[in-house]
């Protein structure tokens, strides 16, 4: 048995608002569209990973999500432009990232991150 993938659910009645932070802002594509499920992400390779946190680093809370981007810069300023409020960073941490924490629509802690 491999693990082929892990999905985050996020429970929301208005499934339609994931499509501006998930897809306009960060870019993922709208994988599946059932009206009561829609799913986004990456037709390229993603890695599977769960992390279990006791904290979130740097004395920050635990992000309910994390998200490695390519350019971190960037995604702040499509986020900032977009009226997303940032709650912590951009900060580079001593374990080799920089990131930044944004909520989603849906009140969840997102963590922006790209490796240095």
């Amino acid at each position: 048995m491999a693990v082929r993938r892990i999905v985050t659910n996020i429970a929301t009645k208005d499934i339609a608002a994931a499509k501006r932070f998930y897809h306009d802002v960060l870019g993922l594509d709208l994988l599946m569209d059932m009206g009561w499920i829609a799913t986004y992400g990456s037709g390229e390779r993603m890695h599977v990973q769960v992390s279990f946190m006791a904290q979130g680093g740097s004395g920050t809370p635990v992000p309910d999500l994390s998200i490695e981007v390519d350019d971190v810069d960037a995604a702040l300023a499509d986020m900032k432009k977009a009226g997303f409020v940032i709650e912590f960073g951009p900060a580079d941490e001593p374990w080799g990232v920089r990131r930044f924490y944004v909520r989603d629509p849906f009140g969840r802690l997102v963590n922006i991150l790209s490796h240095r």
